[in-house]
Order: structure tokens, then C-alpha cells, then sequence
């Protein structure tokens, strides 16, 4: 068979009912589709069995881990106009008139063009990358513990290429100046919290979610206070302690292996919660804004910085993304922001200010994907090649999500009022302010 890339690109126009805005090279050598645009290789049919047996994201996904589709070129090429053609695709029409895939004339059609070219069955095992058990209900201690091994128990190594000295696995803060490093951003992004929460000498700090120590060593070398931060990962605590007692702020700052319902010993002047509460999820998020109301004094601040979806027309329909729960972040949810700051202020705080910085994740994003893609074979030594292609795939795909305005990211700075309501915050000028 000499002509599969010609074939695969027929079906796909057929499907899509729109020309193919890549070109595609199979695994014959033939290629087919526009020339000069960017291009998908397809290394082996056992890319299509996947699609098969798990057609959409999650059959794409499980074929580009296990390094059966590549692109040749600039991934964020591929991306842009494969990413552009779905999502448009989906966006078209409503979801109520829409064919179900089985009763769907071109899917059936598909289906069989696709099953002649496979080659025979059964279908691949998932590559190893992919969760397969979870313990328990869902968000439950133990299956949370489980989730986030699966994501930052990954080795330090691996994360120390992609994020740099700084260590910070969140957005960054960036400025307009071209000589802007992500180190120097991502030490902004820190100060900015720290002037937020209005941090003060022997102040206590809650870092929830506290990764490999960043916030916690800035907040106690820069202001002077006294940290607890709370991870449910042991590598990240590892670290996180070498790095504090290498600094010398051990009398300072206590690194704890603890889920954040755990914690007994408040009230904290502040508490900073940084893109860890996406890992909550919407069935215990009341729960999370409750426990953090309960740990800090009144007058107190809280600096949630979390990922936020778009609002959706149905929200009943909202699903997690398959890639992103199979292979990144297990039982990650999204919410829109307005829930987030209703939920807050349910719990009993005071929202005093929102900041959008989506297009700073952006920038960030595509730094991370740089420092992966520039040592490439240090990655994979120190974790898997499919472990490096899941990274370099999802980072490079949310970059263009949060460019898109798909999805976003705030800092919401929130208060704990005390009696008589008195909120603390100064009647004009922002205490953030450079």
C-alpha cells in the first residue's frame, strides 16, 4: 500500500467536509495534502486502530504518547490548524440537531475506509503514561493522593529543565521589556502575591499546594514570614526542604506531606492557594473555600490563583478533557470564574479583587515548551519519552488555549471579614502597587 497518506487525507475530507489544512506523510513514505503546510506524520497503522477503538481526543492522544504521530516542523503550526478546524467544527450548530456518530453516513463511511487501512486487530495497549486505577470516590483523600503522584511525582529532574531555577509550575508575570527572563517573571509573580496578602514580618502563611517550596522561600527571604506549605507529593517535599535548608530558612518555613483538609494549626494571617485548587473539583470545591475561611484570622487574606473555563451554554454537559485526565492532571476540573468568586463568597469571604493575566500563561507556556524541546534527551532520560511527548503536547496545546481565550487564569485576592466588617484593605491605593 503506496498510498495510505492520500487514502487517510480522502476520509478526513470527507468527514470534515472541508479540505485538510495539514499535509500528511503515513507510514508507506507517501504523502498527501496542501503543499508547503505544516505536516502530520503518521509512523504506523496502529495510530488509526487507536482511533478506532477510542475515536476522538483520547485515540489521538494514546497514538501521539506512544510516538505514532509526529509532526514535522513547528508543533504549534499543527496545532493552530488542526485545534482552529475542531474547534470551529464543534462550535457549528446545536448540540440537540446534531447526527449521533453511529447514525452519522460519513462517520460509517470513515469507519470502514479506516478499518481497510488499520491492518488487523486486536487494539494496542494504552501506553504506560496513561492512569489506569484510582482508589475510592471521586476527590476522596486517597484517590487525590493518587492524582497528584501521577502528576508531579514525575522526578525532579524533569521539572527542574522544564521550569527553570525558579521552580514555579504556574503562571508567570511577565513585562513588556524584551530582556524579560522567566525567571525574572516568575520571581514577579511571587512579589505580586506577596504584596496582595499584604505580607508583614513573623506574619503565618498557609502556601496550599506549596510544589517545590518557590512561594514559601520568597515570602520568608523577602518579607520575613513564617510559612507552612502543604503537598500531597513527596518528591516536591524533598526538594522543597533541600532548597530551605540550602537557603538557610529552616527556622522559618515547615514543609508537610498534608492534604490541606488535614491542616489543624490556624489561624494563619494569609493563606496563598497557587493553581492548586484546579486539582479540587466542583464536588468539593465548597468544601476547600470553607476549610480556608476556617484557617484564617479574621482580617485575613486569602490569594487564590486558579485556571478558569469559559462559561458553558449547558453546564450540565461540561466534561473533563480525556487527554488531560488520562495523562496530565487526573480528575482536574475547570470552573468558570463567576462560580469560583460566588463559592468564595458563599464560604463567607469577601472577594476584593480579581486580575486576569491569560495572556501571561500564554507567555509562559511557550517558554516551558522551549526549555523541554532545548534538552529534549535530558527529558526523556530523566522520565520517558512518552512522558516528555504528554508534556511537550499539552503545554504547547493550552498555550494556544489560553491565547484563544479558551481558557483562563486570575488571581483572586479575598478577604475574611471581621466583626463589624471592616475589611482591612486601604480606601484607595492598591498595596500591590509597584
Amino acid at each position: 500500500m503506496a498510498d495510505a497518506a492520500l487514502r487517510l487525507t480522502t476520509l478526513a475530507e470527507e468527514l470534515l467536509g472541508a479540505p485538510l489544512p495539514v499535509r500528511i506523510r503515513a507510514w508507506d513514505g507517501s504523502e498527501s495534502g496542501p503543499p508547503g503546510a505544516p505536516t502530520l506524520i503518521i509512523r504506523h497503522r496502529r495510530a488509526l486502530r487507536r482511533l478506532l477503538w477510542k475515536p476522538g481526543e483520547l485515540g489521538l492522544a494514546r497514538a501521539w504518547v506512544a510516538g505514532e504521530i509526529d509532526v514535522d516542523g513547528d508543533l504549534y503550526a499543527v496545532l493552530e490548524r488542526l485545534a482552529g478546524l475542531i474547534w470551529e467544527h464543534d462550535a457549528e450548530g446545536d448540540d440537540k440537531h446534531k447526527v449521533h456518530p453511529v447514525r452519522d453516513p460519513r462517520m460509517r463511511a470513515a469507519a470502514r475506509g479506516l478499518v481497510e487501512i488499520a491492518g488487523p486487530w486486536p487494539p494496542p495497549a494504552p501506553p504506560v503514561e496513561e492512569i489506569r486505577r484510582r482508589h475510592g470516590g471521586l476527590h476522596t483523600r486517597r484517590r487525590d493522593k493518587e492524582a497528584i503522584s501521577h502528576h508531579y511525582d514525575v522526578g525532579n529532574d524533569f521539572y527542574a529543565l522544564v521550569l527553570g531555577p525558579s521552580m514555579v509550575y504556574s503562571c508567570a508575570y511577565w513585562d513588556a521589556d524584551p530582556g524579560f527572563t522567566l525567571e525574572d517573571a516568575q520571581r514577579d509573580k511571587l512579589d505580586l502575591i506577596c504584596r496582595k496578602l499584604g505580607l508583614r514580618q513573623d506574619d503565618r502563611l498557609l502556601d496550599v499546594g506549596c510544589g517545590w517550596g518557590s512561594m514559601a522561600i520568597h515570602a520568608a527571604r523577602e518579607y520575613g514570614t513564617r510559612v507552612t506549605g502543604v503537598t500531597l507529593s513527596r518528591e516536591q517535599a524533598a526538594f522543597a526542604r533541600k532548597r530551605i535548608a540550602e537557603e538557610g530558612l529552616t527556622d522559618r518555613i515547615e514543609i508537610r506531606v498534608q492534604d490541606y483538609r488535614d491542616v489543624r494549626d490556624g489561624p494563619y494571617d494569609a493563606i496563598s492557594s497557587i493553581g492548586m485548587a484546579e486539582h479540587v473539583g466542583s464536588v468539593r470545591y465548597r468544601e476547600y473555600a470553607d476549610d480556608l475561611y476556617g484557617l484564617l484570622k479574621p482580617g485575613g487574606r486569602l490569594l487564590n490563583h486558579q485556571i478558569a473555563r469559559r462559561p458553558e451554554k449547558d453546564e450540565g454537559q461540561y466534561q473533563i478533557d480525556d487527554f488531560i485526565d488520562s495523562y496530565v492532571f487526573p480528575d482536574g476540573e475547570l470552573a468558570p470564574l463567576g462560580r469560583t468568586v460566588s463559592t468564595l463568597e458563599e464560604a463567607g469571604f469577601e472577594a476584593r479583587d480579581v486580575e486576569s493575566i491569560r495572556e501571561h500563561y500564554a507567555l509562559t507556556l511557550r517558554r516551558w515548551v522551549a526549555n523541554l524541546e532545548e534538552h529534549w534527551a535530558e527529558a526523556v532520560r530523566a522520565t520517558s519519552a512518552g512522558r516528555a511527548r504528554v508534556w511537550r503536547l499539552y503545554m504547547a496545546a493550552s498555550a494556544l488555549a489560553f491565547e484563544r481565550n479558551r481558557i483562563g487564569v486570575n488571581q483572586i485576592l479575598a478577604v475574611r471579614p471581621p466583626d463589624g466588617g471592616a475589611s482591612g484593605m486601604e480606601l484607595r491605593a492598591r498595596l500591590w502597587s509597584t
